[in-house]
């Protein structure tokens, strides 16, 4: 009779025991919904001109080292949405920002046209291009690093080639990939 007793007072602890950590369970998830549906609220609003803007990174040559260095740039989407590529080599003919860095397009440069053949971006720059310092000899692989490198940024972009005012040149006469 004492062992009957004991077994239905341990019956109704385990039945208590279940219900318990039932409603436990379901006290855990309905507090859990609630805080997922809960809007989510800024401290700061972004404003809309954060939300368009992208950075890009440009490669210029350090003045005193010669090697080249990656810029970054905070630009608004709209302005390379259309022809990225036109768009970055213009920011490298303008220079960088850097004081440390220099200028690697040579002064008076125009682009004329870029278009894209398959991965390979196909430059157009005026006869100004070919002024760069030739008496340097890494003033050449610095030019065609810099433009390559800032834009095989873009996944779409695996080659570059330069023509010179629409054709072809004996000293940028290659297609031009990124060497790391």
């Amino acid at each position: 009779m004492k062992n009957k007793k004991i077994g239905v007072i341990f019956l109704v602890i385990l039945i208590m025991v279940l219900i318990g950590g039932y409603l436990g369970i379901q006290y855990v998830k309905k507090k859990e919904k609630e805080t997922m549906v809960q809007e989510y609220i800024p401290q700061e609003e972004i404003a809309e001109e954060q939300v368009r803007q992208t950075i890009v990174s440009l490669y210029f040559p350090e003045k005193e080292t010669n090697e080249l260095n990656p810029e970054a740039r905070l630009i608004d989407i709209k302005e390379i949405i259309n022809n990225p590529y036109e768009k970055l080599i213009h920011l490298l003919i303008e220079g960088p920002k850097n004081d440390k860095n220099r200028k690697i397009i040579p002064e008076g440069t125009k682009l004329n046209k870029t278009y894209l053949e398959n991965d390979c971006v196909v430059l157009d720059f005026s006869a100004e291009f070919l002024s760069y310092t030739k008496e340097n000899s890494q003033e050449k692989t610095n030019i065609i690093e810099s433009i390559v490198n800032t834009l095989t940024e873009l996944r779409e972009i695996n080659k570059v080639k330069i023509l010179i005012d629409g054709n072809e040149n004996s000293e940028f006469n290659e297609v031009y990939s990124r060497t790391n």
